[in-house]
């Protein structure tokens, strides 16, 4: 029973202690009356009784072969040799940002059908940004800060989840929980019983009045445990003697930020890094973060009795500590090389957990990734790899100033975000000028950019229709109402940076397969060990789901059902 252990020796005696009393009772409880082990063995329902997704951000495909000979045999390794991989399993739109990733797997649509095109859009009226799930009209459960006005109103169809709880009335229960506030709201819905996130004022799990009128009684004596606090005593050091991380740079090379643009090598003391970030959010940048997302988890399945009747249960999980490590280390990192292995680690200790407290013949777990990342330009410069930099700031200047030229004095461009240049409309129209040919305008003078190899006018996306290549790609991430008038694409090996996100490495949001290839494997419930080669895409995954759970697709689902998936159950 080694695996009921904590997955890291270095957490403390008091957390091991209370673990052991909370969630492993019910698993010894299948030990202790053999009858119990006798009904896990029968075979699989028609439906599974729970599904969980498990999302880890920012994690390539190529990441699973990478660290695979370093991978323990109960994480990634189990699932992959035991379930459904989908080798070429790819987003299909231009601005691969997180949020817009758990909006597609959740409702098996497009940017521009969902509406979550970023995790912030500029609103031309208000002429500020939105953020994706912010709710004013909601309070926060489970911390006095504005953390908790949170609530899916943004996302514009319905999901999976939706359509389960539809299905039967309200019988399954359907829940979100991640550290970030958009990784637990998105997948549970509209109709989720709840979505738990975490506060970095507080270290508590919290939630909002669009949920319920207070925390479940269970969530608030998790949040009294004070976790965060035992792991501030800690200390984030390699898992493996550094010379081990063969897969990755030097600890002390010069491509990575790290935390506040200065500490870049091991060992890293957490009461450090906490003194210094003023909040509790810096453990989503560390294994912590892992740790306590997954305990929480836990803890909600138990609690929550999920996958214990006869109405299917979701519960969709949010790993976003790889992704934060990734912008800090960058993806040749130690930092990131280590925490994958401790995720690893993280997973065993769940898939295990799963197997013995609700059974893997009724659970169906799907791990796939948000969105996919991408090489420092710095290094592949360095090895000689075509790369660069463009700075918006820049761009949008010149911009301004070669439409100045054009049409006369005025501020033209109102904002530059995320790779979309969003006009001056109210200016454009008092000059009784067309929009069209001031798009188009644009859009000439940005492609003469050395990083970059294409601009669009959104014009051109309201006209026409696209099946193909990367203009279809961008007018996937296209919604009329929330989307800039130009879209830009950067060449390969370049990234864009802002003046707000100088402590972080440079990104980009791209159609390129470093940024949409990602993980996509099927396990437990009826699934046979395969591996399917044929392209997919992550809007395909609810559709499946639907099919497999007897329902209806989300309302505004484009993508299809896999086929081999259908076929193998």
């Amino acid at each position: 029973m080694s695996f009921f252990i904590c997955s890291y020796s270095n957490i403390s005696n008091f957390y091991i202690s209370f673990f052991m009393r909370i969630f492993l009772l019910p698993i010894l409880f299948l030990f202790l009356f053999p009858e119990h082990l006798t009904a896990q063995k029968k075979s699989s329902p028609d439906r599974p009784k729970l599904v969980i997704t498990i999302v880890v951000e920012q994690m390539r495909y190529d990441f699973l072969s990478r660290y695979w000979d370093k991978f323990g045999n109960d994480g990634f390794k189990r699932l992959i040799n035991e379930g459904i991989s989908c080798t070429d399993a790819n987003y299909n739109y231009l601005l691969t940002q997180s949020a817009a990733g758990y909006a597609t797997l959740a409702t098996g649509t497009e940017p521009s059908q969902h509406g979550i095109i970023g995790e912030k859009w500029y609103e031309r009226l208000k002429k500020k940004t939105k953020y994706c799930t912010v709710d004013n009209t909601v309070q926060s459960l489970g911390t006095p800060s504005t953390s908790g006005q949170m609530s899916p109103k943004e996302l514009l169809s319905t999901t999976l989840g939706d359509e389960l709880r539809i299905s039967n009335f309200k019988q399954s229960k359907v829940i979100g929980i991640s550290p970030k506030d958009y990784a637990a709201i998105l997948p549970a819905g509209h109709l989720g019983n709840a979505a738990y996130w975490f506060d970095p004022a507080t270290g508590n799990w919290i939630s909002s009045t669009y949920y319920f009128s207070a925390l479940p009684d269970w969530v608030q004596r998790f949040n009294e445990k004070k976790f965060p606090e035992i792991y501030l005593l800690k200390e984030w050091s390699s898992l493996l003697p550094l010379n081990k991380y063969s897969e990755s740079l030097a600890d002390n090379n010069s491509y990575e930020k790290g935390f506040r643009g200065k500490k870049t090598t091991f060992p890293y003391s957490m009461t450090e890094l906490f003194q210094k970030a003023g909040n509790y959010d810096i453990l989503n940048y560390t294994p912590f973060g892992n740790i306590y997302t997954k305990d929480f988890a836990v803890s909600a399945i138990v609690n929550e009795d999920l996958g214990k009747d006869e109405f299917t249960d979701f519960l969709s999980i949010g790993f976003t500590a790889c992704g934060n490590v990734n912008r800090l280390f960058g993806i040749r990192s130690i930092e990131t090389e280590d925490i994958y292995l401790r995720l690893d680690q993280d997973l065993g200790f769940l898939l295990n957990f799963v197997e013995n407290y609700v059974g893997l013949q009724n659970t169906l777990i799907i791990l796939t990734s948000d969105r996919g990342v991408s090489d420092s330009p710095d290094f592949l410069r360095d090895i000689k790899i075509p790369s660069g930099t463009f700075n918006a700031g820049s761009g949008k200047y010149l911009l301004n100033s070669y439409l100045r030229a054009l049409y006369g004095e005025g501020e033209w461009v109102q904002a530059f975000f995320d790779q979309q240049i969003y006009l001056n409309r109210d200016l454009i129209e008092d000059s009784k000028l067309s929009l069209t040919s001031v798009q188009q305008q644009a859009a000439q003078f940005m492609v003469g950019f050395e990083d970059i190899t294409a601009a669009m006018a959104s014009s051109t996306f309201d006209t026409q229709n696209f099946t193909h290549g990367t203009i279809q790609k961008v007018q996937n991430s296209y919604n009329q109402k929330r989307s800039g008038d130009i879209f830009i694409n950067l060449a390969p090996g370049r990234n864009i940076v802002y003046a707000d996100n100088e402590e972080t490495l440079p990104e980009r949001f791209s159609a390129y397969s470093n940024d949409t290839h990602v993980p996509l494997i099927w396990f437990g419930w009826k699934m046979k060990h395969e591996t399917i080669s044929s392209p997919i895409s992550p809007s395909d995954v609810a559709p499946t789901l639907s099919d497999i759970l007897q329902i209806a697709f989300p309302n505004a689902a484009t993508g299809t059902t896999i086929e081999k998936i259908i076929i193998n159950k």
